[in-house]
């Protein structure tokens, strides 16, 4: 199989992270996507929505959208769960993740695609408003996450999961996105310590 990778962006790092995690290696087909390499004929031809990572297994098949080839990669090796457990684990695992990726990693990833100078011929149409109006939104979902973390570990409970790798992902895109570092708020600037620290942060 092949996994069709994007570098720095946060989906393609998520996937990384996640097969660091449950120390899998997968062949990587580098796609640089500073030169718009995703709009090339051959990953349009495998995701028209030429969006990265793309997974292709051995049979042709070809799986997109970050979740789910961490999905596929879960159901392969369940050890060590990141994706929960029993039906009650696995939905609140899914329920945190689901929330960093649509209330955080949204509001992060909005801000930069449409402040930053960059994104201009990404982003069409750009639009700044939408981005600035999307920075404070990031930060009160930190404001909410704190009082969260007052009392676990992690952000879905007691053990890493895949909820912590979208939420590290995304707030390492903060300094990128140009959203000041949530200092004062202490259980989320522990959390992202010890997330950091994983050696799979470096994937």
């Amino acid at each position: 199989m092949k996994l069709y990778d994007g570098g720095k962006a946060p989906n393609p790092r998520r996937v990384r992270v996640f097969l660091a995690e449950k120390s899998i290696e997968v062949e990587t087909v580098p796609v640089d996507m500073g030169q718009m390499g995703h709009k090339s004929d051959e990953v349009t031809a495998l995701n028209p929505l030429q969006r990265l990572p793309v997974l292709v297994l051995d049979d042709g098949t070809v799986i997109a959208e970050s979740v789910a080839i961490c999905r596929y990669f879960e159901e392969l090796h369940p050890e060590p769960p990141l994706m929960g457990t029993d039906a009650r684990d696995k939905a609140i695992v899914e329920m945190w993740n689901r929330r960093m990726e649509l209330h955080y990693l949204a509001a992060v990833a909005a801000a930069f695609r449409h402040t930053h100078p960059a994104m201009k011929e990404w982003e069409v149409p750009q639009l700044p408003e939408w981005g600035e109006a999307n920075r404070p939104k990031a930060l009160a979902f930190l404001e909410m996450l704190d009082r969260e973390l007052a009392d676990r570990e992690f952000i879905a409970g007691d053990r890493y999961t895949i909820a912590d790798i979208t939420g590290m992902v995304a707030f390492d895109f903060m300094k990128p996105a140009r959203i000041e570092r949530p200092e004062h708020l202490t259980h989320v600037m522990r959390w992202h310590k010890a997330v950091a620290a994983r050696p799979s942060a470096q994937a």
